[in-house]
């Protein structure tokens, strides 16, 4: 190929040089127009699908001039190659590729795209194995299979030519009615820091920009509704919303976060140069790309109001920070131009955004005179170890909420009816950015694409001389109830019944769950409550199993014989569960969000403060029905011997904690031990009780380990009077157990000296050690 600045010795293009020193000299060649080039994205062949993937996908789709024309400038990103249609994995990569030539023999500097694409549960990809969702990493409680799982699939994406993706999303789940609450890894934000943490090492391991989305406040919208205000005050902001990204800035190493759509007491952070400026860059230190949602540049002028056009909106969002317009251009194209030649935005702020993104590009490569467009030999989107390790996850993330001893079920369990709308349903094993959710809806005569067997197929598989009967009785979201006494009759006349009920995910109103499919309320959609209380009252055994992307509210466990949630646990989801009810498995996930008793009361989260506790002044009762960190198993383990080595602390130091955790049943299981802190006395209302320190650990049947716990006094702090973290001296209360709820062993700590403010260079985590114990 020939580039001609490249191949004449440009000196911008040379790898030996300071990477610096060659986008200094490069931002000094290119027109006001190159520059704009590199600020925004391309997303070709949107216009021509039906539904919207994207919110006002097709309120802002325009046709595009031809492609020679449109890139002669140059390009900064190509959105969606594969995502956006069913694609054959090779057929797309030499797609990228041939266009990537295109770009840059067309092109004066001849700079390729950063070519970027969907990653949540897996590369949103025709063929791509599909992982669990988000919010069953959570309930895995295990960081490092997380990582190994988010390296695959970077993997996966670079061989095809990608190089950036758009995960992971570190909102803290606030509101479960939140369509989106099934992208959240959990209501916590130690864990949602850690596990998004472990999943931005993975992508980045591999070479791949990860982008942390969405910053911030989105998960904690009015009433749980998609693209809604965010009323939360500055402490909340600072200790709940702000730590996921902080963590994954620092120990995933992200180089990119794309913005919140929603508005935070009134300011949009498309729009807040104190959010994406102040705080991001000047205070954490961030020197990446920053990257719009989606139309969230367009969004400052038709959905918040604060612009009066797309100029005035690209001028907010140019000087708030945000350095990039996805997925498509209309703001930082013709009109941001005329706004710097008026004079009424500075050239200076688009120096600043196309600084930050051809640094990028250098680090990947993409500024290299011999770069060339990545080809592989062969395609592989689900390679064996990727499918092995989703395989893994889905295990780990079933939680058995509930077991009267009917689980597991006995190797020859006789007749089985198999009921419910999601038990034959292969779309409620997975989260709406899953390629067969996300697109392959519209696509119905192309095939699924991946190996996912429902829980019925798995059931039959796991106990092929069981009799097992099904009937649906009801559709996953209708109010249809004709076909529950046929369903009942099936329940009724078995030795046990296998219920399984949930969501189907989708977009903006097509699902259940998932972006835009908010709830009103935490019943089960359509007429599954109906449902599900009908079987109930029959004589057989009830094993409900939730296969869904949100807490439902289950008033289930004095007359269900087992419960099982499934948080979308993908392709592999379906053998999991079977697994689990057949015992192959012994389940250890863990709830990374309660599940509440009764279906309103929202929103009311286990990080509460003591002012929001079940009380006797209000007759709204909030207690769940099952809490935060819950989880059965099939053997039991006992706490003991916890021991703390310092009955006091300075405001600087550290101190450690250390327990037992022993296997006294009769299998090899997994227990995960969980730390928490509580103040009983601080200058502002602080929640009851926060997570600071987990460990999932494998025991044998019989053995014990001794788990070490390192606790900074850093980890203590949180946002004081003056809005600043601070760590605060006083009494502390550690409490050790299995669940926000079961602490059978408690401890105290006094952290001494004066008040002590505390800033990014904090120490984010607790480090965990794990070593054998002798059994008693």
């Amino acid at each position: 190929m020939t580039i001609p600045a490249r191949t004449s010795g440009a000196a911008w293009a040379d790898p030996a040089r300071p990477l610096d020193e060659r986008v200094a000299l490069l931002v000094a060649e290119l027109t006001l127009e190159e520059k704009l080039a590199q600020l925004v994205g391309v997303w070709v062949g949107v216009s021509d699908t039906d539904e919207e993937v994207a919110p006002a996908q097709h309120e802002f789709a325009e046709p595009l001039p031809p492609w020679d024309v449109l890139t002669r400038p140059g390009l900064g990103q190509l959105t969606r190659v594969f995502g956006t249609r069913p694609v054959d994995p090779a057929v797309g990569a030499k797609v990228l590729a041939e266009t990537q030539r295109r770009l840059v023999a067309g092109s004066r500097h001849g700079i390729p795209a950063v070519a970027h694409e969907e990653c949540l549960s897996g590369f949103t990809a025709w063929q791509a194995t599909v992982c669990p969702t988000p919010l069953a990493w959570g309930a895995s409680f295990d960081p490092d299979a997380v990582e190994r799982m988010a390296a695959l699939i970077g993997s996966t994406m670079r061989s095809v030519g990608v190089h950036q993706g758009l995960s992971p999303v570190l909102d803290v789940a606030r509101d479960p009615r939140w369509g989106r609450t099934e992208e959240s890894i959990g209501e916590d934000p130690y864990l949602v820091g850690l596990i998004g943490s472990a999943y931005t090492r993975g992508l980045e391991s591999t070479g791949l920009v990860a982008t942390l989305k969405h910053f911030a406040g989105y998960s904690a919208s009015r009433g749980g509704r998609n693209h809604a205000p965010v009323s939360v005050g500055p402490r909340e902001f600072r200790d709940v919303l702000l730590p996921p990204f902080e963590m994954a800035l620092r120990l995933g190493g992200a180089r990119s976060v794309m913005n919140s759509y929603a508005a935070v007491d009134g300011l949009p952070p498309a729009a807040d140069p104190t959010l994406l400026t102040g705080l991001l860059r000047e205070e954490w230190g961030f020197t990446g790309v920053v990257v719009a949602d989606y139309f969230a540049v367009s969004f400052l002028e038709t959905m918040h109001g604060v612009a009066d056009s797309p100029g005035a909106a690209a001028g907010l969002a140019l000087a708030a920070g945000i350095d990039v317009e996805l997925p498509s251009v209309r703001c930082y194209g013709a009109p941001l131009a005329e706004r710097v030649r008026s004079g009424e935005v500075s050239e200076e702020l688009v120096d600043r955004a196309v600084t930050r993104v051809l640094r990028q590009k250098g680090e990947l490569g993409l500024l290299d005179a011999d770069w060339e467009p990545q080809e592989a030999a062969s395609v592989d989107l689900a390679p064996p170890a990727l499918r092995a390790v989703a395989a893994e996850l889905a295990e780990k993330s079933v939680v058995l909420l509930d077991n009267d001893g009917t689980l597991p079920l006995a190797a020859s369990p006789g007749r089985i009816a198999v009921v419910g709308p999601c038990a034959d349903e292969v779309l409620s094993l997975f989260g709406c950015y899953a390629f067969p959710n996300h697109v392959g809806t519209q696509y119905p005569d192309v095939p699924l694409g991946v190996v996912a067997p429902t829980a019925l197929a798995a059931l039959r598989a796991e106990f092929p001389d069981a009799l097992i009967t099904h009937d649906p009785g009801c559709p996953v979201d209708a109010d249809e109830r004709d076909g529950i006494p046929a369903a009942v009759s099936l329940a009724a006349a078995a030795d046990v019944c296998v219920l399984v009920v949930g969501d189907r995910s989708g977009l903006f109103g097509r699902g259940t769950s998932g972006e835009g499919c908010d709830a009103e309320d935490l019943t089960l959609p359509g007429a599954q409550s109906a449902l599900l209380e009908a079987v109930l009252e029959t004589d057989t055994p009830v094993v409900v199993v939730v296969l869904s992307g949100r807490p439902y509210a289950l008033d289930v466990s004095d007359r269900a014989a087992a419960v099982v949630q499934a948080f979308f646990p993908g392709e592999a989801g379906g053998p999991a569960v079977a697994a689990v009810l057949s015992g192959r498995v012994n389940p250890s996930g863990k709830l990374p969000i309660q599940i509440p008793l009764r279906p309103g009361g929202q929103p009311h989260g286990y990080l509460h403060a003591r002012l929001d506790a079940p009380s006797g002044i209000t007759a709204a009762d909030t207690t769940p029905a099952y809490a935060f960190g819950h989880g059965l198993s099939y053997t039991s383990f006992a706490l003991s011997e916890l021991s703390v080595d310092t009955d006091e602390a300075p405001t600087d130091g550290e101190f450690a904690v250390e327990v037992t955790v022993r296997n006294t049943g009769d299998r090899a299981g997994a227990e995960v031990v969980q730390l928490y802190l509580h103040d009983p006395v601080a200058p502002v209302a602080r929640p009851v009780q926060q997570l600071v320190g987990f460990a999932r650990v494998e025991l044998a049947e019989g053995a014990a380990a001794r788990v070490r716990l390192r606790l900074h006094a850093d980890r203590t702090a949180f946002a004081g009077v003056d809005g600043r973290l601070a760590v605060e001296p006083g009494a502390l209360e550690l409490r050790v157990g299995t669940s926000s709820d079961d602490q059978p062993l408690t401890a105290r700590v006094r952290l001494t000296g004066a008040r002590r403010a505390v800033g990014h260079d904090r120490v984010l985590s607790t480090p965990v050690e794990v070593s054998p114990a002798p059994v008693e």
